[in-house]
C-alpha cells in the first residue's frame, strides 16, 4: 500500500500506539489501515448416492485442475451464504448446507479457509465462468494427481475416510508453505 484510501495521501509503515505490529498509516489523516487474512468459503457437495462434486480450474492459479466449489467470502454475507454462493458461481449448483467440517489456517499466504459439508439439491449443474466443467466423483475416480490445493486433498481424504467410519468429524489444521523441489547444481 502506497497512499490512503480515505485521502490520497502517502502512507508509511510504522507501529501505531498500543500496537504490537506495523500498519500502513496515513501521513496526512493518520487514519491506520489494517491488512488482515481473507477468508476462503466453500462446499464439499455431495450427491445421495456419494458422488462428491469437483469443479476443473478456468482461472488461475492452478488453471486445469480439480478441486472443490470455493472462493473468496464477501462482504455482507455469512460463512454460509458465501459458500452456497461460491457453489452456485462455480458449478451453478444448489447446495442444502450442513455442517463446518474443515478449517484450514494458511498464515503463509494469509487465508483461512472454511470447508461445508453440503447436499446436492439436483443434478441440474454446469460449469459457472470460473470452471472448464464440473462432474461428479466416485472415490475411486478423484483425479487425486490433478487436484488444484492441498486443502482439498485432505479435505477429500478426511472425508472418505469419514465416511468409511460412519462419523464426521470437525477439522482444524495449520498448513506450512508447500516445500520446493532442490534446484539441481549446475
Amino acid at each position: 500500500m502506497k497512499f490512503c484510501p480515505e485521502c490520497g495521501a502517502a502512507v508509511e509503515l510504522r507501529r501505531p500506539p498500543d500496537d504490537n505490529r506495523e500498519r500502513h498509516i496515513c501521513t496526512a489523516c493518520a487514519a491506520i489501515h489494517y491488512h488482515n487474512p481473507k477468508l476462503v468459503v466453500g462446499t464439499i457437495p455431495e450427491w445421495e448416492d456419494g458422488r462428491i462434486l469437483l469443479c476443473r480450474r478456468a482461472i488461475e492459479p492452478r488453471h486445469g485442475l480439480w478441486t472443490l466449489p470455493a472462493g473468496f467470502m464477501e462482504n455482507g454475507e455469512t460463512t454460509l451464504e458465501g459458500a452456497a454462493r461460491e457453489t452456485l458461481e462455480e458449478a451453478n449448483a444448489r447446495v442444502e448446507m450442513g455442517e463446518l467440517y474443515a478449517l484450514f489456517n494458511l498464515a503463509h499466504i494469509n487465508q483461512v479457509q472454511l470447508l461445508f459439508r453440503a447436499r446436492l439439491l439436483d443434478l441440474d449443474f454446469s460449469p459457472g465462468t470460473e470452471s472448464l466443467e464440473v462432474r461428479l466423483f466416485d472415490e475411486s475416480d478423484i483425479p487425486w494427481d490433478e487436484l488444484a490445493f492441498r486443502p482439498v486433498r485432505y479435505t477429500l481424504q478426511d472425508y472418505f475416510s469419514d465416511r468409511k467410519a460412519g462419523c464426521f468429524q470437525f477439522r482444524i489444521t495449520s498448513l506450512e508453505p508447500p516445500v520446493k523441489p532442490a534446484q539441481p547444481a549446475n
